[in-house]
C-alpha cells in the first residue's frame, strides 16, 4: 500500500480506536449522533483479528466523518483536521470502497460447496476488475468507487492527482499480492469441470492411457449429462466411482480438499459459542462434531428403536 493510503487507514484506526475504546466517549459519540440525525450512531471497532472489521470500520467513519470531526475537535485530539482536508477524505473514501470490494469476494469464497474452481473463478474476476479499475482511475473516471465518486460530486471537486497515482499503484500492487497468494491454475485438471467437451488432440497429459480412454468414454456418455448439471462437482465424481474408479479417484482428491478457511472459521464461532466460561471444564468435542456436520439426524428412527419403559 502507498505511504499516503497507509497514512489515511492508521489515522483512521486511531481515530476511531480514540472513540470506540473508552466507553463514556462512545456513550457521548452516540447523543451526538442522534443530535444530528445521524442514519448510524455507533463507529465500529477495528481490530486485526478479524477478517472482515477493515472494510466496515472504513465504510461506517467515512459516513459518519461529519459526526467523527465535531467529536474529536471538542475533544482536542489531534487528528481531528485531517476530516476537513478533502484529498484526506477523497483517499478514505477509496479505501472504503476497495475494502468493501475486498470483503465481498471474501465473503464469496465462504461456504461448503465451494472448491478450488470456484475460487479460482472468483479471484480471476476480481484481478481483471483490478485491471479495469486501474484503467478507469488513469482516465479520472471513479464511477466504480461510489462513495469516492459521491464525496466529489458533491463538494463539486475533480480527483487530486496525488490520490490518482496512489489510487493507480494501491490497485497495482492487489493485482500483484492476489497472484502470488494465488498462483495461475494450469489446465491439466480441467477435465473436472468439463468432462463431456473433452476432444482426444486436447486430452490432458498427466493421465495415463488407460484413464484418458476412460474419459473419452465418460464424454460419450449422453446419459451422465444431466446428472452432471444437476449436482456439483464433488458428487458427480463421487458417484462415478463405480464405472470410472481412476477418474473419480483423480478428481475427489483434487476436489474434496477445501479451498478456504470457512470451515475453520465456522469451527471457531462454534467453540466460542459451546464452550462458554460457565462451560469451562466441558469437553466440547462431541458437541462439536454435531454443531459442525452435515448431516441431519434421524431422530423418529432413533426413538422407534428405544423402548420409554422397560414395563411397556
Amino acid at each position: 500500500m502507498p505511504d499516503g493510503l497507509k497514512s489515511v487507514l492508521d489515522s483512521a484506526v486511531k481515530s476511531v480506536n480514540f472513540i470506540k475504546a473508552r466507553p463514556m466517549q462512545s456513550r457521548l459519540f452516540h447523543v451526538l449522533c442522534d443530535e444530528m440525525g445521524s442514519e448510524h450512531v455507533q463507529l465500529l471497532l477495528h481490530t486485526e483479528v478479524r477478517w472482515l472489521s477493515r472494510g466496515k470500520v472504513l465504510s461506517r467513519l467515512f459516513e459518519l466523518h461529519r459526526e467523527v470531526q465535531v467529536f474529536l475537535q471538542d475533544k482536542n485530539f489531534p487528528l481531528s483536521d485531517v476530516f476537513d482536508d478533502t484529498v484526506w477524505l477523497s483517499q478514505l473514501a477509496y479505501l472504503s470502497d476497495i475494502f468493501s470490494r475486498l470483503n465481498d469476494l471474501n465473503l464469496g469464497l465462504q461456504g461448503l460447496p465451494i472448491n478450488v474452481f470456484d475460487v479460482q473463478d472468483k479471484i480471476n474476476t476480481m484481478l481483471k476488475n483490478l485491471k479495469l479499475f486501474e484503467i478507469k482511475v488513469k482516465a479520472g473516471d471513479v464511477s466504480a468507487f461510489p462513495a469516492l465518486e459521491s464525496f466529489l460530486s458533491e463538494n463539486e471537486l475533480t480527483l487530486d492527482d496525488g490520490v490518482r497515482d496512489n489510487m493507480v499503484a494501491h490497485l497495482v500492487s492487489l493485482r500483484q499480492q492476489f497472484r502470488q497468494y494465488f498462483p495461475v491454475m494450469t489446465e491439466d485438471n480441467s477435465w473436472m469441470r468439463s468432462p463431456f467437451s473433452m476432444e482426444a488432440s486436447g486430452l490432458p497429459k498427466n493421465l495415463t492411457v488407460a484413464e484418458q480412454e476412460s474419459l473419452i468414454e465418460l464424454s460419450c456418455d449422453e446419459t451422465l449429462k444431466p446428472a452432471f448439471r444437476k449436482q456439483s462437482l464433488v458428487d458427480f465424481w463421487i458417484k462415478q466411482h463405480r464405472e470410472y474408479p481412476a477418474l473419480s479417484d483423480k478428481a475427489v482428491r483434487f476436489l474434496l480438499p477445501f479451498a478456504t478457511t470457512y470451515l475453520c472459521e465456522k469451527g471457531f464461532s462454534s467453540l466460542a459459542v459451546i464452550k462458554t466460561k460457565y462451560r469451562s471444564r466441558l469437553n466440547a468435542e462431541p458437541d462439536l462434531r454435531l454443531k459442525l456436520t452435515s448431516i441431519a439426524p434421524d431422530i423418529k428412527g432413533l426413538c422407534s428403536q428405544r423402548q420409554a419403559q422397560p414395563s411397556h
